[in-house]
């Protein structure tokens, strides 16, 4: 009996092009962004928990070192950052946090059914959304464990007035740009981004598309 050849006993298919498009969106901030990166000094914190290791002694905080950590760096971040290298330094936030306020406010007002269906009708392809901006240090009295524990000082970064460029990457033929940019005008008005932002009961991180 005669054998068919590999290709010959493979039915070929046509995949038709899914026609992905790329966009800009510029976004202009309504009140103050509040940023809040993860530091070093914390994540090494979070590890040694988790390793159960002994707790060294408490380390003397340096105010203006935490604040240049919770700044989100898209220049190489010097170790020991000065007030001259924020000159022609630039800085950025988390895109997942903009498209994750996009999608929120969307399912929250009823323009979207399901979130997981927006999740996957576009994407921003960056990690990190410049901020167009010059931040400030802001110090702010915190509880973490709520009412009745012990206050302690944050100090962290602030941008008075900002704005941003957001590249998105959609597929026409499941959402518009014109959805893209509603969703994403209503998270800059009901959900924000950032610290104390409204939807943690906050008016920070606003914003609208311009």
């Amino acid at each position: 009996m005669a054998i068919k050849k590999k290709e010959e006993m493979q039915p070929r298919i046509m995949v038709p092009a899914i026609g992905k498009q790329m966009a800009t969106i510029h976004i202009v901030g309504d009140s103050s962004l509040i940023v809040h990166a993860w530091s070093e000094k914390a994540k090494r914190m979070m590890l040694e928990k988790q390793l159960k290791k002994a707790k060294a002694g408490r380390e003397v905080r340096v105010p203006w070192q935490e604040y240049c950590d919770s700044l989100y760096w898209l220049t190489e971040k010097p170790e020991k950052p000065t007030p001259e290298d924020f000159e022609g330094a630039r800085f950025g936030f988390p895109a997942t946090a903009f498209k994750a306020c996009a999608i929120d406010a969307a399912y929250q007002l009823g323009a979207i059914d399901k979130k997981t269906t927006a999740r996957g009708a576009f994407h921003i392809p960056d990690d990190l959304v410049e901020i167009k901006g010059t931040p400030t240090m802001r110090e702010d009295m915190v509880r973490l464990g709520g009412i009745t524990s012990p206050a302690d000082l944050r100090y962290r970064g602030e941008f008075l007035e900002w704005e941003a460029d957001i590249m998105v990457e959609f597929a026409p033929m499941s959402i518009s740009l014109e959805q893209i940019a509603n969703m994403f005008n209503l998270g800059g008005f009901a959900v924000g981004v950032g610290e104390w932002r409204p939807s943690k009961d906050g008016g920070h991180g606003r914003f609208h598309v311009a």
